[in-house]
């Protein structure tokens, strides 16, 4: 997980890594680099996941979900019956299957979020990239996504996830990086990264860490007695 803080303007830092491999080096998947590569090929490894998404158009989830296979299929071909097994598949991973017939444009920012995942899953990849996946979710929705993200992970999936919130570290990740205006404070194991000093040096407050159990601690952000010449 790569937490962010930003006080400079501009993307994320998920947003600049083509901008950072163009000037200092070259990404491989799986030995090959990325530049050998087609969209298709690198769409087969790869699944995208932005902060949000909402489609011009009134497809239904599984039309939605089913583009998630347009990597292994020509200009002129239409999705096969194996492709919608796999879209089927993975609806019923995500427990959305009762949304299929649905229209996308008229699901809320948590259901959208998941039938993106479910296409994403389509694709079979081996590498989920998420860009602050639960920027727009309630905190409900926030927590079973990314338990949903953990379990995909402890199932083969590697993932590389961003996010704004320190807590979400303990919940689903095994490594973070710390980054401010794009520049790399810490990286590590969460118990290991995530201090009070850290994040002290990302958002310039004061943060307690409160330990939950062997596993799980919160970060709490103390107030800064702000004082406004009104």
């Amino acid at each position: 997980m790569v937490i962010e803080s930003i006080d400079e303007g501009g993307d994320g830092d998920l947003a600049t890594v083509q901008e950072r491999h163009d000037k200092f080096g070259e990404i491989l998947i799986n030995g090959e680099n990325i530049e050998a590569l087609s969209f298709s090929q690198i769409s087969k490894h790869i699944g995208y996941i932005p902060q949000s998404h909402v489609s011009s158009f009134p497809f239904t989830v599984f039309d939605v979900v089913l583009m998630g296979r347009a990597p292994y299929l020509n200009l002129t071909q239409s999705p096969r019956a194996e492709d919608e097994k796999i879209a089927i598949k993975s609806l019923k991973t995500l427990g959305i299957y009762d949304l299929k017939d649905k229209e996308y444009t008229n699901l809320s920012g948590g259901e959208r979020q998941l039938v993106f995942l479910a296409r994403v899953l389509t694709q079979q990849p081996d590498i989920l990239i998420l860009d602050e996946p639960t920027s727009h979710l309630d905190f409900g929705n926030q927590i079973k996504l990314l338990e949903i993200i953990d379990r995909l992970a402890e199932a083969g999936l590697s993932v590389i996830m961003s996010s704004h919130f320190p807590d979400h570290a303990f919940l689903s990740s095994t490594k973070v990086a710390i980054m401010k205006n794009k520049k790399l404070i810490d990286f590590g194991a969460p118990g290991d990264v995530v201090t009070e000093d850290n994040l002290k040096e990302a958002y310039y407050i004061d943060v307690k860490l409160i330990e939950l159990d062997e596993n799980r601690k919160v970060c709490v952000p103390m107030k800064t007695n702000l004082k406004l010449d009104l």
